[in-house]
Order: C-alpha cells, then sequence, then structure tokens
C-alpha cells in the first residue's frame, strides 16, 4: 500500500490523469465539430447528403404484428464509420502537432544545457586526501 501511496502521490500520475480528462473532453468537441460543423457542408456539397443517415440495411425493421414481437433494422451505417475516420483524423492531428510542439521545445531546451559550460568535476577521494596532507605537512 506504501508503494501505490508514493506511486499515486507523483506529479507523473497527477499530469497523466489531468491529460487523460482534457484528452476526452478534446475527443467530444472534435466529434462535434466533425458531426455538427464540417459533416454539414460537405453533405450539401455532395448534393444534400447526410452522412450519419448513410446505411445499407440488410434487413429491414418489421413492426409489431398482432402475434409477433418488433423487430429493429439490421443495417450497415457507413456514414457514422466515416464521420469517427474523420474524427479520428482530425484528433491524430492535433495531437501530431503537440507532440512536434514539445519535441522542438525538448530539442532548445537540450541545446541550452548543452552550451552551458558544465562545472569542473569534483576532486576524487585521493585528491582530497592528498590535498589535506599537503597542508598539514604545510603547516609543520
Amino acid at each position: 500500500m506504501k508503494e501505490f501511496k508514493k506511486f499515486i502521490s507523483k506529479g507523473n500520475v497527477m499530469d497523466m490523469a489531468v491529460g487523460l480528462i482534457l484528452a476526452t473532453y478534446f475527443g467530444a468537441i472534435v466529434k462535434s465539430l466533425v458531426n455538427d460543423v464540417i459533416m454539414p457542408p460537405v453533405g450539401q456539397l455532395m448534393g444534400g447528403v447526410d452522412f450519419s443517415q448513410l446505411k445499407i440495411v440488410l434487413k429491414p425493421a418489421v413492426a409489431e404484428a398482432a402475434n409477433t414481437a418488433a423487430q429493429a433494422e439490421v443495417a450497415i451505417r457507413y456514414g457514422i464509420f466515416i464521420n469517427s475516420i474523420i474524427t479520428f483524423i482530425i484528433v491524430a492531428f492535433a495531437v501530431f502537432m503537440v507532440v512536434k510542439s514539445y519535441n522542438k521545445m525538448k530539442e532548445k531546451m537540450e541545446k541550452k544545457e548543452a552550451a552551458a559550460p558544465a562545472a569542473p568535476p569534483a576532486p576524487s577521494k585521493e585528491e582530497q586526501l592528498l590535498t589535506e596532507i599537503r597542508d598539514l605537512l604545510k603547516k609543520d
């Protein structure tokens, strides 16, 4: 349990949780963008097609009769699939741009660190002991 508390209290886990929440809502925004903003004009340009209604009906719906239950329509809804593909492409492009920006920023930080002169290494234990011995001998 202690190990779990240590893990969960790290900043990276909290950052990841915040990123996951933001990604979920970003996905919802992009889905709305595709379904409500992009696809209606595209459908209009293609002759008034509503992509969300595009489907291939394999078995039509059967209404409820006297002694039979109603059966739902069986259809391949490829219009919704097309919307999902467009949503994926937009999300993938946005993630690509974020990662690209992050990599550029990281590269600049690494260049700055490389350009800064490194501090000289601390003397080894042997050198420290020899320096102490030398200083003691000078005092005598």
